[in-house]
């Protein structure tokens, strides 16, 4: 196995903003060539070093909270990903263009003798909505960028991620210079580097210049009038990801060992909450790949090569619509094509960074099939990693005993069983497969399993009792407040009382924070 090396703090926060350009829907290396334009505007701009570094890591975590209420914002309107790709084009400092959109998502594909109650329901709740909806994302943003050790100016500007200069933003209504300075010279760069992209450089300048002082702070507007014309041709000769890391702040931190594996980590959990259904996902697939390597003897290097694999291997995810990947019935060819697609997304965003790209022929190969039948590149099992089949496995194993919007979870004998039948059909490896059903408890003929799942306790963490965290493993599963009520035979106001105490006990306000704190306490795995 090859030995990984460590990696540099800049190229793990450059992979997060290429992960975010799927969430909205943009080319990779979107929210790089912000992050340069960010920079040279604080530049020109004279703002201090410190500023200037608070920009550099903001630029690049912006919406690492995104994937935190991609459930809620798909619920309304649908495909997530391309209603996030319009925002990044409009003035979300002008409400009536902000509702020209949001109607537009709201109504397509529904009745038209529907769209006046839609537009009514929308404009009675939209705003609340929308509060809740923003602050939920800027929460688990902050809950991991905490995790990766940044700064409170870093933290701090990115709770102001959704406000707008002129005070008509989310969730605080925050105006002027009520937003930190680095969030403001973000909100200029991210908008402009996506208008001139989408549209032309000059329609980026006209709209920094339409939009100053009302979306924009007037001075750093002015600048970036002024001088955006030669960064845009700038920013044509440069390669983003080399660009962004030559400009990474001095010194430069790497993180290798613990450090490592908690970082990765953090990847693992961003991913794991784009989709109720995948709560604690790649938790799993690591916990048991690595339960298969001991299981096989192999070197410690080996190990943790796998579970680092396992823990990002489904990066690519954050790219595909939650309105498939938490559709209720079966995907058409279309929807499944698209599904497939996630695998070369995970190769092309790990590649970038060698201490990432030693993962790849593991993490990239989970759906290769032994027989060359599987995606995305059809490899058979002579030509993968010896032990990328071991991931495979693994994560065909979490996947059918893991509950899915359009299917129950399997109980671990029947996936044990159809395991067992892919392998005698030749589309799992054999050594592997019995290594992971050893590792999940399943020996032949003995089919007797011991779950890694939730067991009993009389402690649990921040003083839960057991019905809260029942309540809390079905609110992070995305369950409404009356579905968990009828899951648990309690009636609706009883199943509300559980949550607000759950989410008073462990200090959030939202759905996507409980299950990122689900998921780091063990809860959901």
């Amino acid at each position: 196995m090859t030995i990984q090396p460590a990696l540099r703090l800049g190229e793990l926060v450059a992979t997060f903003a290429l992960a975010q350009d799927n969430a909205f829907g943009q080319p990779l290396e979107s929210q790089l060539r912000s992050c340069l334009l960010a920079t040279w505007l604080c530049d020109e701009a004279g703002l201090d070093p410190s500023t200037r570094e608070t920009v550099y890591w903001t630029a690049l975590l912006r919406y690492i909270g995104c994937t935190g209420h991609a459930h809620e914002v798909a619920v309304v309107f649908g495909d997530e990903i391309a209603i996030r790709a319009q925002t990044l084009v409009h003035d979300a400092a002008n409400p009536a263009e902000v509702m020209r959109d949001v109607l537009a998502f709201a109504t397509a594909g529904k009745p038209v003798e529907t769209h006046e109650q839609i537009a009514r329901t929308l404009q009675e709740g939209v705003q609340a909505w929308a509060i809740n909806n923003f602050a939920a994302g800027c929460e688990v943003a902050d809950m991991l960028v905490e995790r990766l050790g940044f700064a409170d100016a870093v933290r701090e500007a990115l709770a102001f991620t959704f406000e707008r200069w002129n005070g008509m933003g989310f969730p605080r209504g925050a105006a002027g210079e009520q937003i930190p300075l680095a969030m403001r010279v973000v909100h200029i760069s991210h908008d402009m580097e996506a208008i001139a992209r989408l549209f032309s450089p000059a329609e980026a300048l006209e709209a920094v210049r339409n939009r100053r002082d009302r979306t924009y702070d007037p001075q750093l507007a002015d600048v970036f009038a002024r001088h955006g014309e030669g960064w845009f041709d700038q920013l044509a000769k440069i390669d983003p990801w080399d660009g962004v890391l030559e400009i990474e702040p001095a010194p430069h931190h790497t993180l290798s060992s613990a450090a490592l594996d908690e970082a990765l980590t953090v990847i693992a959990d961003f991913i794991d909450l784009k989709s109720p259904y995948l709560a604690g996902f790649s938790r799993r697939c690591a916990e048991l790949t690595a339960g298969a390597a001991t299981v096989l003897k192999l070197d410690e290097a080996t190990r943790t090569s796998l579970t680092r694999a396992a823990l990002v291997h489904d990066l690519g995810m954050t790219a595909i619509a939650n309105s498939i990947l938490d559709k209720p019935s079966q995907l058409t060819r279309a929807e499944a094509d698209r599904m497939e697609v996630h695998t070369l997304l995970t190769e092309q965003m790990l590649r970038r960074s060698p201490a990432l790209a030693v993962l790849n022929p593991i993490a990239a190969a989970h759906h290769e099939n032994a027989d060359g039948t599987g995606f995305h590149k059809g490899l058979a099992a002579a030509a993968c990693d010896p032990n990328a089949g071991l991931l495979a496995v693994a994560n065909a194993y979490v996947s059918l005993t893991t509950e899915r919007a359009d299917r129950p979870a399997m109980s671990g004998a029947s996936a044990a069983l159809e395991l067992r039948r892919r392998r005698a059909a030749g589309l799992l490896d054999g050594k592997a497969t019995e290594a992971v059903l050893a590792a999940a408890g399943h020996f032949e003929p003995n089919e007797k399993a011991t779950s890694s799942r939730l067991r009993p306790s009389t402690s649990w963490p921040a003083g839960l009792t057991d019905r809260e965290v029942e309540v809390l493993r079905l609110a992070a599963r995305g369950h409404t407040t009356r579905e968990i009520a009828e899951r648990l035979y309690i009636s609706p106001k009883t199943a509300d009382h559980h949550i607000q105490h759950v989410y008073t006990k462990i200090d959030v306000s939202a759905r996507g924070a409980a299950a990122l704190w689900a998921m780091q306490h063990g809860l959901v795995t």
